[in-house]
């Protein structure tokens, strides 16, 4: 899997179409205002006339109101895909005696308690995904305020990763990951 985070790519297009429209309309009304276009008399009223509009511009507006609500929830709904697909991992050394099957969440479940115990760690998400011979990992670490990003990665990099991967028997896992803060005050009693 190449892409770990399609609502962020999708966000960035439909952001960045929205804004190159909006851009060109401010523009073109700019331009008709000081009379550099001259498409439209800028001295002109706005709707011609107070009479109702034709049937089928009702039809056009409605159905352009239902398109634009449709792209609108399609955004939405790719909000809510945040992980990729988890697959699980078939085991064949010997298919006569059987396969040994594992999925992609418990295979990371003991990395990430492993990891959620590491100082300054307040919450961890580990993602596998992908195929057997060629996974990714995305990790979502959070910490506390005083947290140190440098010291988890390390300790990442010399104790968890490696037996992450001698657990999965693989040479290789590419990793992302992303640091977050806590926001929230930390609680002392006294």
């Amino acid at each position: 899997m190449t892409d770990l985070n399609r609502p962020a790519r999708l966000n960035r297009t439909i952001l960045g179409l929205l804004g190159l429209v909006l851009l060109a309309a401010g523009g073109f009304a700019v331009a008709t205002h000081f009379r550099q276009l001259r498409l439209l008399d800028p001295d002109s009223p706005l709707v011609p006339g107070t009479t109702r509009p034709p049937t089928w511009a009702l039809y056009v507006t409605a159905a352009a109101a239902v398109l634009v609500g449709l792209l609108v929830l399609r955004w939405l709904l790719a909000q809510l895909a945040r992980r990729p697909p988890i697959r699980t991992w078939r085991f064949d050394s010997d298919p006569d005696r059987g396969r040994t099957e594992l999925s992609a969440d418990a295979a990371v479940a003991p990395f990430t308690e492993e990891l959620r115990a590491y100082p300054g760690v307040r919450r961890a998400r580990a993602t596998l995904a992908g195929p057997r011979d060629d996974p990714t990992l995305a990790l979502v670490v959070t910490l506390s305020q005083d947290g140190d990003p440098g010291q988890v990665r390390d300790r990442l990099t010399t104790d968890g990763l490696p037996r992450l991967r001698q657990a999965l028997d693989l040479e290789t896992v590419p990793v992302s990951v992303e640091f977050r803060f806590d926001t929230a005050a930390e609680r002392t009693v006294r």
